[in-house]
């Protein structure tokens, strides 16, 4: 009985326990649910944060991989820029028309490559890790910032072509030049010389009774270079001409309307030119953002045949006098004396001349008397752009003035003086390393000036040191 009535008091503390218990035990359970959760949103919060970092980790290496390529296209542009575009001290030689050593030769030679004509060579090649100041040339050594590799041995930089008689960069020394050429005028004018006074080989000053003159000229001419120092060279240069010319004339003074009386002639003629001995020293040393400048000194001989030398007649009674056939040289010896000045401004050449040639007066005998042809002042400029590592243009423009003939110390009356002036466009195409091939044309602005000018030159290098 005592047990049984204890057990129902256990009973009964146990169940009113629990009843008491119950709020609790739910209010847990309920914080318990809340916390849970919370951690689930926080998981799944956590794994949307690792399924962004994932996708930007993902945008950052291929925004990587786009940089690197992007690296890559610039530097081989860059590369491919520098091998096209010619350097301030390439520019220099871009008008030689006959090309220059190449790296590895430059920085054999103890002395820069000097300049003449109408083109300078820039100076000894600096350091590689030493900058070119502004306007001068490139160092050009291995590993410089913005500069391509060194080029083969084979290779030499772009090429400007020559425009005028005047060579481009100086010959080195101990080195010899050999330069072919041909040359082709045309010209037509209702003007011939009086007696045959002739003061270039395609130009003839004077009045005669003529109504038409077609006048072709074609001078082939081999010209020699040689450098005694590297800032001095000699060159000659000996032509052989042909010409032709064929003439519509009529007797002076009658009507222009009456063709009856018109008749044609032609003549020609083809020997020896005058050959020509020329002497050019370059006068400064090359300097950043300067030009450069180069005195030449030239004489002309009369090896030619003389005007006054050729048969002449008289097509009509008291008519002026036609040569039955054509001289090749102008019968004065004379002496120039020019100076040209180079600026290189990457990438172009801009180049000028000045000139003064003097012909000696002489007697030329066969009543004539003593005659001076006048002297010649003249002036050239222009400009040369690199193409490419194997060709190149240029333009420029080259005018001469022809002082009065004078007769026994008098000036024949209606005699003036002449002006020529033509307007000359290049072609250069280097083939070889010793070889290039320039082309140019010219055009007559003047009426004295031949209406065309032809002209090819195939400068080749036969000895190298």
């Amino acid at each position: 009985m005592y047990k049984q009535t204890t057990f129902a008091l256990l009973a009964l503390s146990a169940t009113a326990l629990a009843t008491a218990a119950e709020p609790e035990l739910g209010e847990l359970k309920q914080q318990i649910e809340v916390q849970a959760q919370q951690l689930r949103e926080l998981k799944q919060s956590l794994e949307e944060q690792q399924r962004k970092s994932e996708q930007d980790r993902r945008s950052l290496e291929a925004q990587q991989t786009q940089i690197e390529e992007l690296q890559r296209q610039i530097e081989t542009q860059t590369a491919d820029l520098n091998r096209r575009l010619p350097q301030p001290d390439r520019v220099l030689d871009l008008y030689a028309g006959r090309g220059t050593p190449n790296a590895s030769q430059q920085q054999a030679q103890n002395q820069p490559q000097q300049t003449g004509g109408q083109t300078a060579t820039p100076p000894k090649p600096q350091p590689s890790n030493a900058p070119p100041a502004a306007g001068a040339p490139g160092t050009g050594g291995p590993g410089t910032v913005g500069q391509a590799p060194d080029k083969p041995k084979d290779t030499k930089p772009p090429e400007v072509a020559p425009l005028f008689q005047q060579p481009g960069v100086l010959t080195p020394k101990a080195r010899l030049v050999l330069e072919p050429s041909l040359q082709y005028d045309y010209s037509t004018n209702n003007r011939a010389a009086i007696a045959g006074f002739s003061v270039l080989p395609t130009i003839v000053v004077g009045l005669i009774d003529v109504r038409t003159v077609n006048r072709s000229t074609w001078t082939a001419a081999l010209t020699g270079r040689y450098g005694l120092t590297n800032r001095l060279e000699v060159e000659a240069r000996v032509p052989f001409v042909y010409r032709r010319d064929s003439t519509i004339a009529r007797p002076f003074g009658e009507d222009e309307n009456t063709l009856q009386t018109e008749r044609a002639f032609t003549a020609d003629g083809s020997k020896l030119g005058d050959v020509e001995l020329t002497a050019r020293y370059q006068l400064n040393q090359p300097a950043p953002d300067k030009a450069y400048y180069v005195g030449s000194v030239r004489f002309k001989t009369r090896t030619g045949e003389s005007p006054f030398e050729v048969e002449t007649f008289s097509p009509f009674a008291g008519s002026g006098l036609l040569q039955k056939e054509l001289p090749t040289g102008s019968g004065f010896y004379g002496l120039q004396l020019g100076v040209s000045a180079i600026y290189p401004s990457d990438p172009v050449v801009f180049f000028g001349n000045l000139s003064y040639l003097h012909n000696f007066e002489r007697n030329v005998g066969n009543g004539y008397g003593r005659i001076d042809p006048g002297d010649i002042f003249g002036f050239s400029f222009g400009m040369g752009l690199g193409l490419n590592e194997k060709a190149s243009f240029s333009v420029g423009y080259e005018h001469s003035t022809i002082g009065k003939l004078e007769q026994d110390g008098v000036v024949p009356p209606a005699t003036t003086s002449t002006q020529l002036g033509t307007l000359s466009l290049g072609y250069s195409y280097r083939s070889s390393t010793k070889r290039t091939w320039n082309w140019s044309l010219g055009i007559g602005v003047t009426k004295d000036t031949p209406d065309v000018t032809l002209r090819l030159r195939v400068p080749t290098t036969v000895t190298k040191n």
